[in-house]
């Protein structure tokens, strides 16, 4: 007797806001995310004391899918337009199939966290929605100050998928010189 394999509906209907941010970026970083369902709102934050903004919006995100437990339909709001831009125009899912490479000369940056929210996207139904950051949206004013609190916490652990671009990083020529001279 074969089995009949049912496909179920994901459920429930979750709103999940997120925001992420650094201070300087890149720097000490932080996000934040809000799920709410029915009558039940979640807050989750954390950070890294070397970061960038970018990885911040993608871990807010990255967050919220991992925190639901069963697979879920999801709008997910944002302020960020590349994670937002990338998962609803296709650059995520183009630059996985090209294993992570933008173009032939350029790596997609954080596929680390790419390949994790589009996993998790397989997992969860999500619909991407952008809205502006700092215009006075409540939800996604407390995500800010969330990942804002997030980021000035001590002990903040190591991100191990940061790779500071050679941008970043001064030419010893113009890196900061810091010299201490004491005359006896």
């Amino acid at each position: 007797m074969a089995l009949e394999q049912k496909e179920t509906a994901p459920s429930p209907d979750v709103t999940l806001y997120t925001d992420g941010g650094c201070d300087p970026n890149p720097g000490a970083g932080g996000y934040g995310a809000r799920l709410v369902y029915g009558n039940t709102t979640r807050e989750l934050s954390g950070g890294f004391r070397l970061t960038t903004n970018n990885r911040m919006e993608l871990f807010a995100a990255i967050a919220g899918l991992e925190a639901l437990e069963t697979p879920s339909r999801v709008r997910l709001v944002s302020d960020s337009r590349y994670v937002v831009d990338a998962m609803t125009l296709g650059w995520a899912k183009r630059w996985q199939a090209n294993g992570w490479w933008r173009t032939k000369k350029e790596r997609a940056v954080n596929a680390d966290l790419w390949e994790r929210l589009v996993t998790l996207c397989g997992r969860h139904c999500v619909a991407f929605e952008w809205v502006r950051g700092h215009a006075g949206h409540e939800q996604n004013e407390r995500c800010d100050e969330l990942a804002m609190l997030a980021l000035k916490q001590p002990g903040l652990p190591v991100d191990t998928g940061y790779v500071p671009h050679p941008e970043e990083q001064p030419p010893l020529s113009q890196a900061p010189v810091q010299a201490e001279f004491c005359l006896l």
